[in-house]
């Protein structure tokens, strides 16, 4: 597997250090960084992110550990085409439909990995938790 759609969630346990779900969250980022994976994201997460953090971290942190995924993950703009994909799609969950659709938007996508199972049930892309991903990769 070498692209790897990460949920917001993921990065949430990285940058908040949120247990015990940060250790293996960190070891997926961790890969991206030493490009032994593709690490892609949506648009919509840095500002979920962003918006997330701010209950744990100050502003310029926030700013910093931003910077840090713009360097490491590939950002997927989330567009106008996107959002349509995503209204007119069987996925319950707006947010969620618009990160299956911005994965799907890449060539090759292998997986999506989040701690979200139940909301990406009826993915087309196959879908793990960090701990099943570690554990494909071996």
């Amino acid at each position: 597997m070498k692209n790897v759609f990460i949920d917001t969630n993921i990065l949430m346990d990285i940058f908040s250090n949120r247990e015990p779900f940060v250790k293996m969250s960190l070891k997926i980022y961790i890969l991206g960084n030493q490009k032994q994976i593709q690490l892609y994201t949506s648009s919509n997460t840095i500002t979920t992110l962003h918006y997330l953090l701010k209950k744990y971290i100050d502003e310029e942190k926030i700013r910093m550990a931003l910077e840090q995924v713009l360097e490491n993950i590939q950002i997927i703009p989330v567009d106008a085409n996107i959002i349509r994909k995503s209204l007119k799609s069987n996925h319950k969950d707006f947010e969620d439909a618009i990160q299956i659709i911005s994965a799907q938007s890449i060539h090759n996508m292998d997986c999506i990995i989040t701690r979200d199972l139940k909301d990406y049930k009826n993915s087309e892309i196959k879908v793990f938790t960090p701990d099943e991903f570690l554990s494909k990769i071996k």
